[in-house]
């Protein structure tokens, strides 16, 4: 008898020592909570210059889920990221002390602790119209991309509750990238269809700069108080566009003067907004700006070549998709473009730095840096 009651304590120990090894990893409770207060969650709207891999659960022709993609990923493989290696989110995560960045909010394995890191709802081919990338088939609009927020809200409040939900997004940090298909792949278009083509250019900028404030609005009211919005870039200097528009090397001018007229009056767009809540919650990032500095002086940030893509065919590698049978560079530190479209990492991890350090040139009203030490101290 005593050496079955010694047996059965000694079951007993064994039981609530794992009760309490399996209470402590997979507890919702004060071990969520906080996972929630040591770090910053960070989430990500837009195209395909910052999702990371959406479009891999989606019937869409806008994918990068196939070689070279990912190329000089940590993993050597293609992720659904737009890129040689990392994208903007990446190294914005690592900026910001993540120690991961946030996963596509598609993904199966986005669940559990890792919804508290936040979420990539972004999606190539989209842009702030909903008619905007209907080419590309199923995409996740602005509006699903919003639908999705509220989605995940509701995820996580069933881990942490009502309260520290509202904590962990009031206390998040957003970025959002979104508007160079509008005109790209929209305005500028051949295969477009859309209706608004025929509207003069500055009526259609105006119209952008509109359902751009009601997006960001509906950001704000879903709890969103630090966003950074970044504009479109000197959309006439990309490969493609060169490609298809250039005749003696020059960047579009068409494009150039859309870029011109929309980035001034998004930046104009957000300080009215900030203006109207009384305190800066959309930060402008004028990555117009730096892109043309890197195309313009390329030698002064360590790149070789602007203007011709790394991975591509055709004149500046700028024509079809970027496959196996590409022409591929061997050194994708010297290109500012890594595709006929997108930037390569390392003009990616130029654009972070610069969105985390740069001057009111680049940053307006304050950079990312400025935004931690801020908010450090509330």
């Amino acid at each position: 008898m005593a050496a079955a009651s010694s047996s059965s304590m000694i079951f007993t120990c064994r039981l609530m020592i794992y009760l309490i090894v399996i209470v402590s990893n997979y507890s919702i409770g004060p071990q969520m909570v906080q996972v929630a207060e040591g770090s910053r969650a960070f989430f990500v709207f837009g195209d395909s210059l910052v999702d990371n891999g959406n479009n891999n659960y989606l019937i869409s022709i806008a994918r990068a889920d196939s070689y070279p993609y990912g190329i000089d990923f940590p993993t050597h493989r293609p992720t659904g990221r737009f890129s040689n290696g990392l994208i903007i989110p990446d190294l914005i995560s690592q900026k910001i002390g993540s120690r991961e960045p946030p996963m596509p909010y598609l993904s199966p394995q986005l669940n559990g602790r890792r919804l508290l890191v936040g979420a990539n709802f972004a999606s190539a081919g989209v842009g702030i119209l909903n008619e905007t990338g209907a080419q590309f088939l199923d995409i996740l609009r602005m509006f699903r991309q919003l639908n999705y927020f509220k989605e995940y809200q509701q995820r996580v409040q069933a881990l942490v509750g009502k309260q520290q939900t509202r904590r962990l997004i009031s206390q998040s940090l957003v970025l959002i990238t979104v508007g160079g298909n509008d005109f790209v792949n929209n305005y500028y278009s051949a295969s477009s269809i859309s209706q608004s083509r025929n509207l003069p250019l500055p009526t259609y900028v105006k119209l952008l700069i509109s359902e751009y404030r009601k997006i960001l609005m509906n950001l704000y009211q879903l709890g969103a108080r630090r966003v950074l919005v970044t504009g479109t870039g000197p959309m006439g200097c990309a490969p493609a566009e060169l490609a298809a528009r250039s005749t003696n090397g020059g960047c579009s001018a068409e494009l150039l003067r859309a870029a011109a007229l929309y980035n001034p009056q998004l930046t104009q767009m957000l300080a009215g907004l900030n203006k109207k809540l009384g305190k800066d919650v959309f930060i402008s990032a004028n990555t117009r700006q730096m892109h043309a500095d890197f195309i313009n002086n390329p030698q002064a940030f360590g790149f070789t070549i602007s203007k011709v893509a790394c991975c591509g065919q055709g004149p500046y590698n700028g024509q079809g998709l970027c496959t196996f049978l590409s022409n591929l560079c061997p050194n994708r530190n010297l290109y500012v473009f890594w595709d006929a479209f997108h930037p390569s990492e390392k003009a990616n991890r130029m654009y972070a730095e610069m969105i985390t350090t740069g001057s009111t040139d680049y940053m307006s009203p304050m950079n990312l840096s400025t935004i931690l030490a801020l908010d450090s101290t509330t």
